[in-house]
């Protein structure tokens, strides 16, 4: 999956090392270079990540309007780019990761690798993925509960049962995680169940290698789509 950004500048000789290090990091990429036109695409398109040239006139008011808009402040990480005069006004933009100009490329390498890493950790922290596998649940000293799972996160899954899983006391969750050769074995705890035999249950146990192998599977299946 590609991720997408957004330059804010009109310095054509920095966008053009920018353009050229993110799409290595297969970001597409595109440019504005009046600050309110660029407000006008965000609020008409989802942008991964937003790099405003603070040299640029009109920025400031940009950024305030931007951080206004407290659900697409919290959600576009902003990456400032500026020259030595806006060194000491970098901390007021509320920007997450920040370079300066003339642009090292070394730098924005590293800047940019981090962003688009918190980007996808965001991202599969909540990303759920439809699969539909046997699963078993048995809560402490009861008979084992056979189901279906119906879709799985990094924090739980959704299962179809025709079994009554209406307790709070945890349960262990297992299933066999399609290609991953192994069956993933959990401490779980019903989150919320509905009449129609569809239950939610949330992890409260998962070890180290066994979360390793979820986190693995689920971006194996975010990239495929």
């Amino acid at each position: 999956m590609t991720l997408s950004s957004m330059v804010v500048s009109r310095d054509w000789q920095e966008v053009s090392v920018l353009e050229c290090i993110l799409g290595g990091l297969h970001m597409n990429v595109e440019v504005e270079s009046e600050p309110q036109n660029a407000l006008s695409r965000l609020n008409k398109s989802k942008i991964d990540a937003l790099i405003v040239d603070c040299d640029l006139t009109g920025t400031d008011q940009f950024l305030r309007e931007l951080h206004r808009d407290q659900k697409r402040a919290n959600t576009v990480p902003l990456v400032i780019m500026g020259g030595p005069k806006s060194k000491n006004t970098l901390d007021d933009t509320g920007a997450i990761f920040a370079f300066e100009k003339p642009i090292s490329v070394e730098q924005a390498v590293r800047t940019l690798s981090a962003a688009r890493n918190m980007i996808l950790d965001g991202r599969l922290r909540y990303h759920r993925a439809g699969v539909e596998v046997p699963v078993s649940l048995r809560f402490s000293g009861q008979e084992r509960i056979e189901g279906r799972l119906i879709n799985l996160s990094q924090g739980g899954l959704q299962v179809s049962t025709d079994a009554p899983l209406g307790s709070i006391k945890p349960l262990q969750v297992s299933f066999e995680l399609p290609g991953a050769k192994s069956v993933l074995k959990a401490q779980g705890q019903v989150a919320w169940h509905d009449k129609l035999g569809n239950v939610g249950i949330r992890f409260v146990d998962l070890t180290a290698p066994q979360r390793h192998v979820l986190q693995v599977w689920l971006a194996q299946q975010y990239f495929a789509n």
